[in-house]
């Protein structure tokens, strides 16, 4: 077990990375870390467990030959002085994979992989293992509702991991999900994504035959059959088709805005809803097979599952409205969200909040990946906050350029948050439905004073 050791964070402000050194911290170790900025959650909550450095930047001197090893961020540059010092002390640095890897050797590792949801899978999964009583170790994505933190290590004898295909760190170009060498794993679809680093749909392609190639001669890939994409790839990969198993959604139907799961014969009333998400909880119930989860005590334990944070997040509700939050912000994941909103809804109208705030969102060589993904929604709102624009060092996207990418002439687009507020506080909102979607905070948008005005 992990304890009693000396270890430093080179970037600690991560979602993830103080996650790591709380985990670590937790578990008896002195920790230590630096970032050169931070923000909350991750700021109050590295205070409250004394792990918040006393001020901002990077401090050669908090890397010392007496540390065990480095922990790097991805967010740390490779002329960073701290991590200049520590490859000049010889110390041993890890990635973030490379360390979950490192920790989870002797374990069963399940893994999450595809471009959207796995959040929401790997969210799935730790739901149903909890309830349950299982021992598991887990890396989720998002602060989840009965989990202290987003790690866990301990001597458990599985790792559920969400397997992010981004890259592992400025020494280390390789997708994070390759680090984890899975036994078992699922892919929940392909869209091209991160269009800063797999500058063409093929690179980006290739990334998932590398993973799903790396499956042992005893392990499984469960993958979504109604992604042609995805299906072409796994045609090419090297594994047998009987450890290569397509998916697809649970069959079902929608009573008084309710999803109810038919399933052998029985009704299984749930509290998530949308096509991708009844596809999703069917690569939960595959993966947790192969752990020993039967499907009655999946079925048993996963009608109190009520969504991952930001995942389709109900803020509030009355007899005429109701307010999701949602990450989406790729066009997969804003196609998904859009149709699940309003088929859930049918005799409700729809207006939509999409704030671009992604590298890849906010470049004018992508937006076109956008074109027929928010035809759903009656009235269609995009924000930009310019500072973001600032921040990636991008050109500001025009209105009628959005317009043109997203193929909607309706389209409005938003730049301020004041005004995008009032705009949405003099719609009627009887009968209508709000959807807030992005992986930034809209500019500061006070969704509170909305939720609040809307349902009173």
């Amino acid at each position: 077990m992990l304890k009693n050791q000396k270890i430093h964070f080179i970037a600690i402000g991560g979602s993830v990375m103080h996650n790591l050194a709380i985990c670590l911290k937790l578990l008896d170790n002195q920790v230590t870390g630096s970032d050169d900025m931070f923000f909350d959650p991750s700021k109050s909550n590295l205070k409250r467990h004394g792990l918040l450095p006393d001020n901002e930047g990077w401090h050669p001197e908090r890397v010392h030959s007496q540390l065990d090893y480095v922990i790097l961020g991805m967010h740390a540059k490779n002329d960073n002085p701290e991590l200049l010092k520590a490859k000049d002390l010889g110390l041993k640095i890890y990635s973030f994979p490379e360390f979950i890897h490192e920790v989870s050797k002797e374990k069963i590792r399940l893994v999450v992989a595809g471009s959207h949801g796995k959040t929401s899978i790997t969210s799935m999964i730790l739901h149903v293992l909890n309830k349950a009583g299982k021992s598991f170790d887990y890396l989720v994505g998002a602060q989840l509702e009965g989990f202290d933190t987003m790690v866990k290590i301990s001597d458990a004898p599985m790792m559920i991991i969400e397997g992010d295909e981004y890259t592992t760190s400025p020494l280390d170009l390789t997708p994070k999900f390759l680090h984890y060498n899975h036994h078992f794993a699922c892919i929940t679809g392909i869209a091209w994504d991160h269009f800063n680093v797999f500058p063409t749909l093929d690179i980006y392609e290739e990334q998932f035959l590398k993973f799903i190639n790396q499956t042992p001669n005893n392990g499984k890939v469960f993958y979504a059959e109604v992604d042609q994409a995805l299906c072409k790839i796994v045609e090419r990969a090297e594994p047998n088709e009987e450890q290569l198993i397509p998916y697809n959604a649970f069959e079902s139907k929608i009573e008084d805005n309710q999803t109810i799961v038919l399933w052998e014969g029985r009704e299984i009333p749930l509290q998530v809803f949308g096509d991708h998400n009844l596809q999703n909880l069917n690569a939960a119930r595959l993966l947790l097979n192969q752990v020993g989860i039967s499907d009655d005590e999946f079925f048993e334990h996963i009608q109190s599952f009520t969504g991952a944070s930001k995942r389709l997040e109900l803020i509030g509700q009355n007899d005429f409205s109701t307010i999701y939050k949602d990450f989406a912000h790729a066009p997969s994941k804003l196609k998904a969200t859009s149709e699940a909103v309003t088929k859930q809804f049918k005799d409700r109208k729809l207006t939509s909040v999409l704030e671009l705030h992604t590298f890849s969102s906010l470049n004018k060589q992508f937006i076109h990946q956008y074109e027929g993904c928010y035809d759903l929604p009656q009235q269609a709102i995009v924000f930009i906050n310019p500072e973001a624009v600032k921040a990636k060092k991008l050109e500001m996207i025009s209105e009628d350029e959005l317009v043109d990418a997203f193929k909607r002439k309706d389209l409005k687009l938003f730049t301020d948050a004041e005004k995008l507020e009032q705009f949405i506080l003099s719609q009627d909102w009887n009968n209508r439905n709000l959807l807030l979607m992005s992986s930034g905070n809209f500019g500061g948008l006070d969704i509170e004073k909305i939720k609040d005005t809307i349902l009173s």
